[in-house]
């Protein structure tokens, strides 16, 4: 896993961690990395609200869905997508990766991308916990430092509107 907390983006608010059920194997252990980070950064795991869909091309849409409630600080998508001997690969991650980036854009809630997009299982495995760390753990970071950032530029613009003299 990669090192050091996340920064804290407030203990009080919920996330919500959507998880394909395709490639379990490899998304069971995104998810311990993601729920991991949450825990690192005091996030209560009763505040980590863990849902299942089929696959990554389901992410999209209960990632908005769940967006949308305004129950959730941020959104974590975890999949695995690895390359076969067809062009399914190709369509199913790319439509994975545009609707979760256009959910976000939709909602204004952070929906992080913690899909993996590999050649092989091997690949996969190395990045869910193994040689190259834990994506999961490192979406959930994700999630946590837009949350902070985007509290800060609302913040900002609360106190600061563009254009204002000072």
């Amino acid at each position: 896993m990669t090192q050091g907390a996340p920064p804290a983006a407030g203990g009080d608010r919920a996330y919500a961690v959507i998880a394909a059920s395709f490639n379990e194997m490899v998304v069971r252990s995104l998810l311990e990395g993601a729920t991991a980070s949450f825990e690192a950064a005091g996030i209560p795991s009763d505040h980590v609200h863990v849902m299942w869909v089929p696959g990554a091309f389901e992410l999209p849409l209960a990632a908005r869905t769940a967006a949308a409630t305004g129950r959730y600080a941020a959104v974590v998508c975890l999949g695995a997508v690895v390359r076969g001997e067809t062009a399914h690969f190709v369509y199913v991650a790319g439509e994975a990766a545009r609707g979760i980036m256009e959910a976000g854009l939709q909602t204004g809630v952070p929906i992080l991308f913690g899909v993996l997009t590999t050649d092989t299982l091997d690949q996969a495995m190395d990045r869910a916990g193994g040689a190259h760390g834990n994506k999961g753990w490192d979406a959930a970071r994700a999630a946590l430092e837009m949350v902070k950032v985007l509290d800060d530029i609302r913040g900002e613009a609360a106190v600061a509107p563009l254009g204002s003299a000072d």
